[in-house]
């Protein structure tokens, strides 16, 4: 049996949980697949009994003003919330437990070692220790090798850099049929995740708006079910002709493969961006993102514009106007993201590493 501890919520986002969502379809020829969850304010817990997988729910918490930093995410102390899962852990015969959440760490599993046989972790921080068999960060780094030498146990097998990030099958069906860009900008994709809190979909059409070039080019702006905003957002793709509104899609590689230029956030979809070739214009819109991005930004596969608190309407509006204006800027990130094989060509090699 594989379990999977992961959570989503308004304020974590679905990232975690798409992704682990992923690794289960893998999985899910091997042994059976099974999921733990808490019940979180805008949780897309729905989405994993709709994809068949038996969830297994974790209580909502009161308010606790004692936690800090990812235990907020976590709702509850990590000790108790391992507690918890130990609890669940102890009916069912575990082959390997997966945990993607940044609020866990060694203490958490520590606790839950004795009722698995293996643990792999899913991480981007490297700012914690871990009690671990395989760990996974999926994401760029200049320092990626050496990132988590002293966080991990002896013998801890790593798998580390977009190599083996974890993409849906639709996008590995896009890339066969993957869009030739010439350099014209016909069609741009705005999706900034799924809860979207410090709303740069809105800055982003804004910035749109005020460009009279992009008149003729169709946006399309993706959002999730958890963003909060998503009726403003609708109201606004509404009164523009050729702004197109999408919720919680099921055809994002679809989409994104239409998509001469993507604007959105510096989470899972720059992999997906970059697979499918798309160059981007990236703004981080949380502190665990800004530093990936910014080595990642230095290979010239994607303009990275900064952090979301640090970039306004006019900076955002400039950068797309160059884009339009200067095909040889266009063109010099499409040339380097088609000369690049730096992105999900080793997920097969997860899914050997869980099943040996």
């Amino acid at each position: 049996m594989f379990v999977f501890r992961v959570d989503s919520s308004t304020q974590i986002g679905s990232g975690h949980l798409m992704r682990c969502l992923t690794l289960a379809k893998q999985l899910k020829n091997n042994a059976d697949v099974m999921f733990i969850s808490r019940d979180l304010e805008g949780n897309l817990n729905k989405l994993v009994k709709k994809n068949g997988y038996k969830l297994l729910t974790l209580p909502k918490v009161q308010e606790n003003n004692n936690l800090v930093g990812y235990e907020k995410w976590l709702t509850a102390k990590t000790q108790v919330d391992a507690e918890q899962t130990k609890n669940l852990l102890i009916t069912i015969d575990v082959g390997c437990l997966i945990i993607d959440s940044y609020a866990i760490g060694e203490e958490w599993e520590n606790i839950v070692r004795p009722y698995v046989k293996k643990i792999m972790v899913i991480d981007d921080l490297a700012n914690r220790r871990h009690n671990c068999d395989i760990l996974l960060d999926q994401n760029y780094y200049c320092d990626m090798n050496t990132r988590y030498n002293k966080l991990v146990p002896v013998g801890c097998q790593l798998l580390l850099g977009p190599q083996y990030v974890l993409l849906r099958e639709e996008f590995y069906e896009a890339r066969k049929k993957i869009k030739q860009r010439i350099g014209r900008i016909q069609n741009i994709l705005v999706f900034f995740g799924g809860s979207d809190l410090t709303n740069e979909t809105l800055k982003a059409l804004y910035a749109l708006n005020d460009i009279r070039a992009a008149d003729d080019i169709r946006v399309n702006v993706v959002v999730g079910n958890s963003n909060k905003n998503k009726d403003r957002i609708q109201d606004y793709c509404l009164r523009k002709d050729n702004f197109y509104y999408y919720c919680q899609v099921n055809n994002m590689a679809e989409l994104m493969n239409e998509a001469d230029l993507a604007i959105g956030a510096a989470g899972t979809a720059v992999w997906e961006r970059c697979f499918l070739q798309v160059p981007a214009i990236v703004i981080s819109i949380a502190e665990n993102q800004k530093q990936g991005i910014r080595d990642f930004a230095k290979l010239g596969m994607l303009t990275y514009l900064g952090h979301y608190d640090t970039v306004n309407k006019m900076l955002l509006q400039k950068t797309i106007q160059e884009f339009l204006n200067n095909k040889l800027k266009y063109t010099k990130v499409l040339e380097a993201l088609e000369k690049s094989e730096l992105c999900a060509t080793a997920q097969i090699e997860i899914v050997n590493k869980l099943t040996q």
